[in-house]
């Protein structure tokens, strides 16, 4: 039978949360025998070799799959899962993250029932491992990679795209629009981003359809570490600088558009501030304000 999906696991440093992750993928209702795990390990230090082993030894009816990618960097890593994996759909699903029951399901039906659609990415909803800040709101939970757009399947419009963390692509549309950016994307524990936007906006200009698909969701597990007021600030400074990278490859004009669009996100800001004020949240409208601030500063850093 041959293989119809694979799930691309990229991961550095991560071996806390992996177990979980690949425990999920074995409760799937999908058939084990028509999707491959492609494990991509970026030159981790900790236990994640040992950890895939004792898996791939505990589960062999599995079709599991295990590399190691010498060039540090997500991007990196993201491009050697393509290249190994051997499917035609390709799932992306971050090392931190836990698929529902129906995950597997769900991708392989929409994919065969939208035929027009090249890419789609599910519903991501948080999993605090401690607690949610006062000073967290629905706004500022996207850059947790938090994603709930309802409940019926919709294409992405405007600015909004898929998140990294749950995504997937027909394989086919790689060879025409090219990989992830390896300029991009974290590399070792810097917090620059900006290939999944990058690879989405060809997408778009090519005319290509992206839809949302809510029932191909996973929870996301967010650690106590990055609840932290100077997590946010590195997390917004490397969207900033992210942007301005992305950007300037493509021409003054985008960068231009980049700033103008910072202009727009100000004024939204501002206005959500003021709404936290008046219904006395006064900690979220705040930490709004400050993370338009270093997203800025990112965005004009020299």
């Amino acid at each position: 039978m041959p293989i119809k999906l694979s799930v691309i696991i990229c991961t550095y440093n991560r071996e806390k949360y992996i177990p979980g992750l690949l425990e999920s993928l074995t409760k799937q209702t999908f058939d084990k025998s028509e999707y491959e795990i492609v494990f991509v390990n970026n030159n981790s230090n900790d236990n994640t070799s040992e950890i895939c082993l004792e898996f791939s030894k505990n589960n062999p009816k599995y079709i599991f799959r295990y590399y190691n990618e010498p060039k540090q960097g997500l991007s990196h890593a993201r491009n050697r899962g393509i290249r190994e994996a051997k499917s035609d759909i390709l799932i992306f699903i971050d090392d931190d993250a836990l698929a529902c029951e129906n995950y597997l399901k769900e991708i392989a039906s929409f994919f065969a029932k939208y035929k027009d659609a090249v890419a789609g990415g599910g519903k991501i909803l948080p999993k605090y491992e401690s607690y949610r800040p006062d000073w967290m709101s629905v706004f500022l939970e996207p850059v947790m990679s938090v994603i709930n757009l309802g409940e019926k399947i919709k294409k992405f419009y405007g600015g909004k795209f898929p998140i990294g963390a749950n995504m997937y692509f027909r394989k086919e549309i790689f060879e025409e629009i090219g990989t992830f950016n390896t300029k991009l994307g974290r590399t070792g524990k810097n917090m620059l981003g900006g290939e999944e936007k990058d690879l989405f906006n060809k997408l778009r200009h090519n005319n290509h359809n992206v839809y949302y698909l809510p029932k191909a969701w996973i929870y996301h597990i967010i650690p106590a570490v990055r609840l932290t007021v100077d997590f946010i600030k590195k997390q917004a400074l490397g969207i900033g600088f992210s942007e301005k990278i992305r950007a300037e490859r493509i021409s003054k004009a985008e960068l231009m558009k980049s700033y103008f669009k910072e202009l727009l996100k100000w004024g939204a800001s501002i206005m959500l501030f003021f709404f936290y004020l008046l219904t006395f949240q006064s900690k979220k409208g705040i930490m709004i304000i400050k993370f338009r601030f270093w997203v800025s500063k990112g965005l004009i850093t020299k």
